[in-house]
């Protein structure tokens, strides 16, 4: 008597419950492989800032060229230079970005499971949850702007003043520009918003969750954002909004809200420069050594936790349903047939 045909094996998943299923499939190559997610995490974050800086200077080097630089010129005066070619510098970052950061977080993604946009927390976000999200931020950014002032006041190596003092001019060069500010806005918030959150949130956040658990990934998914930008005096602000990002990335289940904070971020400080570039008496560093008064740091702690609360019982409201949903007893009251 012949035996029955096995039937095919299950592919392994990765438990989600913000998922239709409950579940992820782990069915791609990688994962056939058996690479270990946190150490393949690292991998593909150092891999992606090589790719980023790779492209980038490379993007740069071209479109100075179109545009007809003196790259003798440029060498003399690069702070000018970065002013007279503001524009196609900018979109040689935008070229990294998407090539370095997106791209090979998007591919290694697909690497890892056929359902590569729900293994990266694509999901349509829940408004409740956004608006929250957003409130947050606002309640945050003091608790931000004071880490930063506490980072700066850290003493540091006069090399490092230096590089630090350079990458602020060529900052404040750049938003001091001619350059319109939906063009600022495409390039400096929208475009780092959905390019970085789909490598650190995407990507690493959930592959350092799988192999050393959440909180883990959420605290590392801040600290490696924060040392990605390369600015050690404002390591701390950045660490801050990084993790706070990762755990919205977690909890509401959507990595569309991380872009839209992070999005909203950079928004603000891009306008923030187009408004100083039109006030004669004041100047970029000005504002950002602007205090913050103690009130307004307590209040927006206080406010903080508030909205933590009410974004805690929204996530596991949804939850509570997403599970109903799955186990069919969403509507108990329902005949049989018609659930």
């Amino acid at each position: 008597m012949s035996r029955p045909p096995t039937p095919p094996e299950e592919p392994p998943s990765l438990h989600d419950p913000w998922d239709a299923h409950g579940r992820v499939p782990l069915d791609g190559a990688l994962e056939r492989s058996k690479f270990s997610p946190g150490l393949l995490a690292g991998i593909v974050a150092l891999g992606a800032f090589a790719i980023f800086f790779i492209t980038s200077n490379v993007a740069a080097v071209a479109f100075l060229f179109l545009d007809g630089a003196d790259f003798q010129a440029l060498q003399e005066d690069y702070l000018q230079g970065l002013s007279d070619h503001a524009g196609g510098l900018l979109l040689s970052n935008t070229v990294g970005q998407i090539l370095g950061l997106a791209l090979p977080a998007f591919a290694i993604a697909w690497l890892h499971s056929s359902r590569w946009a729900d293994f990266l927390r694509f999901r349509r976000p829940d408004l409740r949850l956004v608006l929250l999200a957003v409130a947050a931020w606002i309640a945050l950014y003091p608790a931000v702007n004071w880490l930063g002032q506490l980072n700066q006041g850290m003493p540091m190596p006069e090399w490092l003043q230096q590089w630090e003092a350079q990458q602020m001019a060529l900052i404040e060069q750049v938003l001091m520009g001619d350059l319109s500010l939906g063009f600022s806005l495409a390039v400096m918030a929208l475009t780092p918003a959905i390019c970085e959150e789909v490598l650190f949130r995407g990507y690493f956040q959930r592959q350092v969750e799988r192999g050393t658990g959440v909180a883990i990934g959420i605290i590392l998914s801040g600290v490696v954002f924060a040392i990605f930008h390369l600015r050690l005096s404002q390591v701390l602000p950045l660490a801050l909004l990084g993790i706070f990002l990762a755990y919205l990335a977690w909890r509401t289940g959507s990595l569309w809200i991380p872009v839209i904070i992070h999005f909203l971020n950079n928004a603000y400080a891009v306008s923030v420069g187009f408004w100083v570039r039109h006030q004669e008496d004041l100047a970029l560093q000005d504002v950002e050594q602007l205090s913050v008064p103690w009130y307004l740091l307590i209040g927006g702690l206080i406010a903080l936790v508030i909205v933590y609360i009410a974004i805690e019982n929204r996530a596991q409201d949804l939850l509570e349903k997403k599970e109903a949903s799955r186990t069919g007893s969403a509507n108990p009251e329902l005949p049989e047939e018609k659930r």
